[in-house]
């Protein structure tokens, strides 16, 4: 990618329930860059908005349904959540999107390496899949916000070193409440990029997916997306971090006012 763009996590609010055409219109008027198709409960998207998003020449990535679990310990569960990360890559590579992601799975108890080599036979499943057909959207499991959720970073990088077409989705805010506050200081952002600079190479600064929002958190992790201004999550600092790495790619704002923060983050960004 040639520079750093900021996108909403689904239509922006203000389009109500008028759709992509009308969200689209929204950020150009804010001047904000593209949006996460947001595939919660299924990948459906109707053939007039797909139209809509491919017209639109913005930057496109897509969240796969929230129900997937590459570690299940049922097997239907299993193929039905590598069913759905590869018809959300299907439907996002067709529209021009840049890259998917998703929550890969739970430990459900289980020993982390045998969890980790798990999601990683069912990653190469899907990998396998999409090669294909040629393919080679960005794949991209999301660190998470919670203990008990397979995906922090050390486990996302390593993953993404046995695949060609996978790389983290960093979820900073997750990362800020997954250890309950920490993460949240320039260093620890310099350092997040530092880390994968170093293990996956300057592609995946250029390529990079962020989710940022303010978050709230307990002893536990992750309880709900806030407003940036409503949080103790330093965006301004990360913002910086970025500028510094010369990070390119896109980030997508989740907090609950998703055009008004991206447009917050853009704004603080364009200022440095």
């Amino acid at each position: 990618m040639n520079n750093l763009n900021f996108i909403t996590a689904g239509v922006p609010l203000k389009a109500g329930n008028k759709g992509y055409e009308a969200g689209f219109q929204i950020l150009d008027k804010m001047g904000l860059d593209g949006l996460e198709l947001e595939f919660v409960r299924g990948v459906r998207i109707s053939d007039k908005s797909k139209a809509s998003v491919i017209s639109s020449k913005k930057i496109i990535t897509a969240h796969a349904p929230f129900y997937v679990n590459l570690n299940a310990r049922e097997e239907d569960k299993v193929e039905a959540s590598i069913q759905r990360i590869i018809e959300t890559a299907e439907t996002a590579n067709e529209l021009g999107g840049f890259s998917i992601t998703f929550h890969a799975g739970f430990y459900l108890g289980m020993d982390k390496e045998s969890v980790f080599q798990q999601i990683k036979k069912q990653i190469k499943t899907i990998t396998n899949e999409l090669k294909k057909v040629n393919n080679n959207i960005w794949i991209r499991p999301e660190t998470t916000g919670k203990a008990t959720q397979w995906g922090d970073l050390e486990e996302i990088i390593r993953l993404s070193k046995d695949f060609e077409t996978v790389l983290p989705c960093v979820d900073f805010s997750h990362l800020h409440a997954r250890y309950n506050g920490t993460h949240n200081t320039y260093d620890e952002f310099a350092q997040i990029f530092e880390k994968i600079g170093n293990e996956l190479g300057q592609i995946a600064l250029e390529n990079f997916h962020a989710h940022i929002a303010g978050i709230e958190y307990g002893i536990k992790g992750e309880k709900k997306h806030l407003n940036l201004e409503e949080s103790d999550f330093n965006y301004k600092d990360l913002l910086k971090a970025f500028k510094d790495f010369n990070i390119k790619g896109a980030i997508v704002c989740e907090s609950p006012n998703i055009e008004n923060d991206a447009k917050l983050m853009k704004d603080y960004f364009l200022s440095l």
